[in-house]
């Protein structure tokens, strides 16, 4: 049988995974992935890598099969980390569990992987792989999980054809229930502990001083944006949307520079001026915040929370405004420069100057959105039918056609 090596992280669904593939008749070996180094930064009682990996060892040694740690720290750092810090300096919020997948579990991992003698390698994610065969040999699709509240397709969105082929998802098929049923049935030590969060094989971490390490706290203003305040743009973006609606409820979908002009603009969120708003409080720096945030920045005694609706990186300055029905935190477009864009497949591209409607999302565990993807050439824009809450620059979409993940591509 074809050897698979497994990354246990310590946790009950790629514990299952292991088991699965023995049951299968599998080669199975596990491999647990230590990626940091600094505890100081990870949240007490918040599955340390060291109780992971212990874990990791005790359901190896449960399965009767054969365990090692892989130090990927230096890549990661490299690969992941710095990433983080240099998107954050400039006041964009980077998702980095989409690139640890595609860099270091199904990169990095991978290659260390075969050098064990592995044809592949499986991990716990609620996701499945379809394998069809066409004229020019054989080609992969990522699915969603069959479990809806667990679906993790989205973490996936920028692997490759390559990558794929070497994927196994073993718990894709099945709800979280089942899998903790057969973690006991088992006896795996990890059959009642509880799903870790945070970054990708680290922990739980503490977002400020993780990003403290690299960008110092620097105290600025946060400015409140009243919600019946009326910006200079309110009119050209009514007027193209406007616009782009009777564009879509068309059959001549000929995309001209007026069209593209209407969509650039409905994809820029609106940028708030200091003399646009009052002064509410002070923050510790503007790159610790991000778009629809409401934690932390300690601002009392209004009749609504206050979100964040704007950060200016560049003057240290925070727009906020009350209520989380603020028309701040609100658009229905976003924009992609086509250089960013991945495909799953890439024979399912849509080709410049068209259109295709699909379901997108823009951010992890958010239902499916009813949208169209137009292709203008240089720039990708996703239109959605209802506008979407926190639309942020730096984080990915990723856009389906049924169960079928098709592609993802970076927020501009």
């Amino acid at each position: 049988m074809p050897r698979v090596v497994v990354g246990l992280s310590g946790g009950v669904d790629s514990s299952v995974a292991a088991f699965l593939l023995i049951e299968q008749g599998y080669d199975v070996i596990g491999l647990f992935m230590k990626n940091w180094h600094d505890e100081t930064v990870v949240l007490n009682n918040d599955c340390p890598w060291e109780e992971d990996s212990k874990d990791a060892l005790m359901v190896a040694e449960k399965l009767g099969i054969p365990f090692q740690t892989i130090d990927l720290s230096k890549e990661y750092k490299e690969r992941i980390v710095d990433y983080m810090f240099a998107e954050y300096k400039v006041g964009r919020t980077p998702n980095p569990d989409i690139l640890c997948n595609r860099e270091i579990k199904f990169d990095v991992f991978l290659k260390a992987a075969e050098k064990l003698g592995a044809d592949f390698v499986a991990t716990g994610h609620y996701c499945q792989k379809r394998e069809t065969e066409t004229q020019s040999g054989q080609s992969y699709q990522l699915l969603a999980g069959a479990d809806k509240n667990k679906d993790q397709s989205y973490f996936l969105c920028q692997l490759t054809q390559q990558q794929l082929s070497k994927a196994m998802f073993p718990i894709g098929h099945l709800q979280k229930h089942e899998v903790r049923t057969l973690a006991a049935k088992a006896d795996l030590i990890t059959a009642e502990k509880r799903d870790s969060q945070g970054l990708c094989f680290v922990g739980k971490i503490s977002l400020p001083e993780f990003l403290q390490q690299q960008l110092k706290s620097k105290e600025g203003d946060i400015i409140e944006i009243d919600r019946e305040f009326i910006h200079e743009r309110t009119n050209e973006i009514i007027e193209a949307k406007s616009k782009i609606k009777k564009f879509f409820e068309t059959d001549n979908f000929l995309i001209t520079n007026s069209i593209i002009n209407d969509l650039e603009i409905l994809s820029k969120p609106i940028q708030y001026q200091i003399n646009n708003g009052v002064f509410v409080g002070k923050h510790s720096g503007a790159h610790y915040f991000t778009i629809g945030q409401r934690k932390g920045l300690k601002v009392g005694g209004k009749a609504e929370p206050l979100f964040v609706l704007q950060t200016d990186t560049d003057n240290n300055l925070i727009y906020t405004g009350q209520g989380d029905d603020h028309i701040g935190l609100y658009r229905n477009c976003l924009k992609i420069n086509s250089s960013d864009v991945s495909w799953i497949e890439p024979n399912k591209a849509i080709v410049e100057n068209s259109i295709l409607h699909l379901k997108a999302r823009v951010r992890y565990r958010q239902p499916l959105q009813d949208a169209i993807l137009i292709n203008t050439g240089s720039s990708h824009f996703l239109w959605f039918t209802k506008e979407q809450r926190g639309i942020t620059s730096g984080q990915f979409a990723a856009w389906y056609m049924d169960e079928e993940l098709l592609g993802s591509g970076v927020i501009c």
